[in-house]
């Protein structure tokens, strides 16, 4: 399977691109400008120069050509996006990860997209593809460092089962991490309003945290 990243150059494009890569899956970090996505590549191989990780630098339009694609462009530019490469991404599962958060004072808060959530967005911009929202409350940080082990449950939702299928697949594959199927698009908004919520427990308590489910076990 080959996983083409939206916006790869970001630091939560370039977190899940090395772990996914980092465990043989063929990665495209994809970018406006290729150079900036050659120079990414580039840096993510000396920054771990002892893993072979499966990564190419290339432009949105082509990181669209793989089996699977994550939007992680900043939350204003999401939409926009899918909206421009629709078209390449028809019949294709496409996995949003971006939340809509803004600062005010010391605090991070979350904003209320017009359609309600970003994943709506990027499926009302990309009407036929099938359009997933996970890896929401994953931490960039630990999960770009390849040292760390992860221990988290990420919520997917989806309209569409089998994107919901695949998404889960796709966690699963990440050893830590737990693919839950948490229903449809309606969920979408909560599930990305949470994140400012353990922004601001990470930052007031200097932590990783992610979430954890209890009293649920796997189907």
């Amino acid at each position: 399977m080959s996983i083409g990243i939206l916006g790869g150059t970001g630091p939560a494009g370039k977190a899940l691109a090395t772990r996914l890569a980092s465990l043989g899956i063929d990665v495209r970090i994809g970018s406006r400008q290729q150079e900036r996505a050659t120079e990414i590549v580039a840096a993510l191989g000396e920054k771990w120069p002892g893993r072979s990780l499966s990564l190419t630098g290339v432009t949105n339009e082509e990181a669209c050509e793989a089996d699977l694609v994550v939007v992680a462009t900043p939350w204003d530019g999401a939409a926009p996006t899918i909206s421009a490469l629709a078209d390449r991404l028809a019949g294709k599962v496409v996995i949003s990860m971006a939340n809509a958060l803004q600062k005010v004072g010391d605090e991070l808060q979350a904003l209320v997209p017009p359609r309600g959530s970003i994943t709506v967005a990027v499926q009302q911009a990309a009407p036929d593809a099938f359009v997933a929202g996970a890896f929401h409350h994953v931490p960039a940080r630990g999960l770009a460092n390849l040292e760390e082990s992860l221990d988290a449950d990420v919520l997917v939702c989806s309209d569409h089962e089998r994107a919901i299928t695949a998404t889960i697949e796709l966690v699963d594959a990440i050893p830590g991490l737990r693919g839950v199927d948490a229903g449809s698009l309606s969920s979408a908004g909560a599930i990305e309003a949470f994140t400012a919520v353990l922004v601001g427990i990470n930052i007031k308590h200097r932590a990783h945290a992610s979430i954890r489910l209890t009293g649920f076990k796997d189907s």
